[in-house]
């Protein structure tokens, strides 16, 4: 398999072979069940979907529970796809397989985690972008300290321009983190301590990809 799906537990640190602090992230990976397996022949790609998570059964719809039941499952609310593979397509994967941590990964291998980082609504310049600001209320200077300052000429362009770092939304995007090299593996646990920090606040979901 060449993922899997989890859940941002927090932050740590563990101490390595030379006794160094590294900071680490704590991941709840699965279990995760396959809920359809797509091939070239019906679908026109490769690639498996997992599951992950309970989901009340009341607040699913029925199309999406009659999806679950294909598969002997129950309702889950996180889904995704996994197209990267080594094989699976020999016939020995199958609706309703649980996928565990120790399945897809190893100690001392990298990952990529792929999650939505925190949401922080609309910004100005100074946090967004890291402007300075003016820095000095005198000469005039009446509630602009933290103002953009001009953002375009005047007669020529008469515009402005595309790309221009202006205020705005920032934050609750989606986000790709590589190259995260994994510490230890709890399996009994369904735990992973993967190196450095991951997007997304605490309870939110990771997909971990190879």
């Amino acid at each position: 398999m060449s993922g899997i799906i989890g859940k941002k537990i927090g932050m740590t640190n563990v101490y390595d072979d030379e006794g160094r602090s590294v900071s680490c992230t704590l991941i709840e990976a699965g279990p995760c069940v396959v809920t359809q397996v797509k091939d070239l022949q019906k679908d026109g790609y490769r690639a498996i979907q997992l599951s992950y998570d309970e989901r009340k059964e009341k607040r699913t719809p029925k199309a999406l529970k009659g999806h679950f039941d294909k598969s002997n499952t129950s309702p889950k609310k996180k889904v995704a796809e996994f197209r990267k593979f080594r094989d699976e397509f020999t016939g020995t994967v199958e609706l309703g397989q649980v996928v565990n941590v120790g399945d897809v990964f190893q100690e001392g291998e990298y990952v990529d985690a792929i999650s939505n980082s925190k949401g922080k609504g609309f910004q100005g310049v100074v946090k967004r972008h890291g402007f300075k600001g003016v820095g000095d209320a005198t000469h005039g200077q009446h509630n602009r300290l933290r103002a953009p300052g001009s953002i375009g000429a005047s007669s020529y362009p008469s515009r402005v321009f595309k790309g221009i770092r202006m205020a705005g939304q920032q934050g609750g995007k989606r986000v790709k983190v590589i190259n995260l090299r994994i510490l230890k593996i709890i399996p009994e646990k369904n735990l992973v301590l993967v190196s450095g920090s991951v997007p997304g606040s605490k309870n939110s979901y990771v997909v971990l990809e190879k």
